[in-house]
């Protein structure tokens, strides 16, 4: 049913239980994982300044971990796993990046990190769901 799963993170609660479902489903349908980690371009902008830059480097940092994590797990299991850390607007990198591999599945938290100088603009979960053009489970 599934060859392709793709599972973003941004190291959240929700987004580990997500990663945690969409391992299983892909070691009952033999499906490759692949999973991402956007440095949202919108929250940090362009790495230009060097304060900017440091801040976009942590951020690459945090989510090089966090994939890296899930590889080794996921390779632990016996899965064929592939990873990818971008910039963009996560929402619109997730979707593009199904796309590109031609995901059968998008299988994502339902609400992920939580910030306090975050701009209120609803949740990427949501985008994705609205603008994916193939099934998408939230957890």
């Amino acid at each position: 049913m599934y060859n392709t799963i793709l599972v973003p993170t941004d190291g959240s609660e929700q987004a580990a239980r997500a990663v945690e479902h969409g391992m299983k489903l892909a070691e009952k349908y033999d499906a490759t994982l692949h999973t991402m980690f956007v440095v949202d371009t919108r929250r940090y902008g362009d790495p230009t300044l060097s304060s900017i830059e440091l801040i976009v480097e942590e951020m690459e940092d945090v989510g090089t971990d966090l994939v890296t994590d899930i590889e080794q797990r996921a390779t632990d299991r016996g899965l064929a796993v592939v990873s990818r850390v971008c910039h963009g607007v996560p929402d619109e990198e997730i979707v593009a990046y199904a796309t590109e591999v031609d995901a059968d599945i998008i299988v994502l938290g339902a609400h992920g990190q939580k910030r306090a100088n975050r701009i209120p603009i609803g949740s990427v979960a949501e985008r994705v769901v609205r603008t994916a053009d193939r099934p998408v489970l939230t957890t």
